[in-house]
């Protein structure tokens, strides 16, 4: 299944973004620490126009600390470039944020003079609760589906921060279907564009490849199974998803382990390291051989 989603609203948010990024003084990127290169969109940096650029590796606490670590100091080998792990949940982790913006923008965050910070990133990596947890109150929509925020928002944290909010904002083309996986995987793509038997047996590939020891102890295995198919299996078992006759629901288990996944109930997973190709596109072959095509163009409305 070649899974593609770019929503209406995009295109338009991406015009929107290229003609803001003009007026502000700090570009906040907001990233999934599980996946940072993979829920980061490649046009910002086409976009930048050498304007300071935090990296905010959001939801660590649900990722590998020990790859985090390596992402940071990969991320600010680059110039310009500072990388934040934080949870956008946590307003303490947040005020470091708003330390950051000002030491970047060091001639603003006076009266009268307020550090402009834009927020971009990708559907469902938490721009919102990000602002909410800033502002002290809900200003930005949050849901547990990807694309909630469709227009931008002007948001002044009484503190010399000035923020501006926008869309989730992916690109149009997904040349790299590893990295859609990836996605797929972590709750970003919207559930219409994609098929969670073929996710789910993706993700099971490569925790059982990367985090066996977290997967035997979530399930309670005495012996890990030998492909992802089986593992569905054994995770449906667990979690009770039997259809009549005791087989399993390989659809019900797929979604199942999934949640669990995005919940952090498995444990601390990170899908990406630096340097390394976490989820072999080779693990793509059998599902594209066998999964039906799902095509989403720039119609398909954002949820």
């Amino acid at each position: 299944m070649t899974i593609r989603w770019y929503p209406g609203h995009m295109s338009k948010a991406h015009e929107q973004i290229s003609e803001l990024i003009r007026k502000i003084d700090v570009i906040i990127e907001v990233l999934d620490a599980r996946l940072p290169v993979s829920s980061s969109n490649h046009l910002l940096a086409q976009l930048r126009r050498n304007k300071p650029w935090i990296k905010v590796l959001n939801k660590h606490d649900l990722a590998d600390p020990a790859v985090t670590k390596s992402w940071v100091g990969d991320f600010q080998k680059a110039s310009g470039v500072r990388a934040l792990p934080l949870s956008a949940k946590r307003l303490a982790e947040t005020k470091l944020l708003v330390k950051l913006c000002k030491q970047l923008a060091p001639n603003r965050g006076k009266p009268g003079l307020p550090v402009r910070a834009m927020v971009v990133g990708i559907p469902n990596v938490g721009k919102s609760t990000l602002i909410n947890t800033l502002a002290g109150k809900s200003l930005a929509k949050v849901g547990d589906k990807p694309a909630i925020t469709v227009r931008s928002q002007q948001i002044d944290l009484h503190n010399g921060i000035l923020l501006f909010d926008t869309p989730g904002l992916l690109w149009p083309e997904m040349t790299d279907q590893a990295g859609a996986y990836r996605l797929a995987t972590s709750g970003a793509i919207g559930a219409n564009a994609l098929d969670y038997t073929n996710v789910g047996l993706f993700a099971a590939d490569y925790l059982l490849h990367r985090y066996p020891e977290m997967l035997q102890s979530r399930y309670k295995l005495a012996q890990l199974p030998e492909d992802p198919y089986q593992l569905i299996e054994a995770i449906g078992r667990c979690l009770g998803c039997l259809v009549s006759g005791g087989g399993v629901d390989l659809h019900r288990a797929a979604e199942a382990f999934l949640r669990e996944l995005r919940a952090g109930k498995i444990g601390r997973i990170s899908l990406e390291e630096p340097g390394v190709a976490a989820m072999c596109a080779e693990a793509l072959a059998p599902l594209n051989a066998d999964g039906p095509e799902s095509e989403f163009g720039a119609g398909e409305p954002g949820r």
